[in-house]
């Protein structure tokens, strides 16, 4: 009994449950409708804040003092911005310089810069819904059930889970047999997924702020979407990053420090 009403312990199911309902709702609309309204999948990412703020307040009434309710401090947040840039900037200047793969237009980096600027301003908000939810609230209650390596992994596969409508939709449009695109797709797209998961986790973890995880998150997803937009990407920058969190991702997973006592 908690403020004078009951309450239920925290159920991963039913939390799951309220997040998935809410969200995925967004995401499979999303390729119905087409590329106009690909802001459902930005409401989507909000909706798991929302489901997780309901579960929170009104289901498990457990509360979010163990969220990760500071600022941070200025430089994780540059860091954020470097690790960002490492992932998807580094490896398209290799390809331009090699000649592995060419802009399909000539974008000025100023028109670049501020394509980016926007984009990124935008999607503070649904990069906070997906941090809030799976790092501020899912994972304190995954640490206090298991051992540290399976609570990060356990929200790292819950994470790909979530993503699998896009997933789906991504190997639709791949050329060739989509029973066999389909499955490709959501296969190789596991470890990394799961793996950059745990990296979010460590941004979170270490750094005890929302804020910081959230500008990479953004970071992260923008740099992303406005190089793909403007110059393109080529077989490296796809292939890139996600060999880059793999490697982070085990190498967190197994050496790193996880300051989980502060919140469970």
């Amino acid at each position: 009994m908690k403020n004078g009403t009951f309450a239920r312990p925290f159920s991963l199911k039913v939390y799951l449950l309220i997040i998935f309902a809410l969200s995925w709702p967004f995401q499979i609309a999303y390729p119905f409708l087409g590329e106009a309204f690909k802001p459902l999948l930005l409401v989507s990412m909000i909706m798991v804040a929302v489901g997780s703020y309901i579960a929170g307040k009104f289901v498990f009434r457990d509360g979010f003092e163990n969220a990760g309710w500071q600022w941070g401090r200025p430089r994780h947040c540059v860091y954020a911005f470097i690790l960002a840039l490492f992932l998807w900037v580094f490896p398209r200047v290799i390809e331009q310089l090699l000649g592995i793969y060419k802009a399909p237009q000539e974008v000025s980096p100023a028109t670049i810069l501020a394509g980016f600027l926007l984009s990124f301003t935008i999607t503070l908000i649904p990069a906070f819904g997906e941090e809030f939810g799976w790092r501020g609230y899912l994972l304190p209650r995954l640490f206090a059930r298991y051992s540290t390596r399976r609570a990060l992994l356990l929200h790292g596969f819950i994470t790909w889970v979530w993503h699998l409508p896009v997933l789906v939709v991504m190997g639709l449009k791949m050329t060739g047999n989509p029973l066999v695109s389909v499955p490709l797709v959501m296969l190789i797209s596991l470890i990394p997924t799961v793996m950059h998961a745990v990296v979010f986790a460590y941004i979170w973890s270490s750094t005890q702020s929302l804020a910081v995880a959230t500008v990479y998150h953004a970071a992260f997803d923008e740099v992303r979407d406005t190089l793909e937009g403007s110059v393109g990407l080529g077989p490296l920058s796809q292939n890139w990053q996600m060999l880059i969190l793999t490697i982070l991702g085990i190498a967190l997973l197994w050496k790193a420090k996880w300051k989980t006592r502060q919140l469970q």
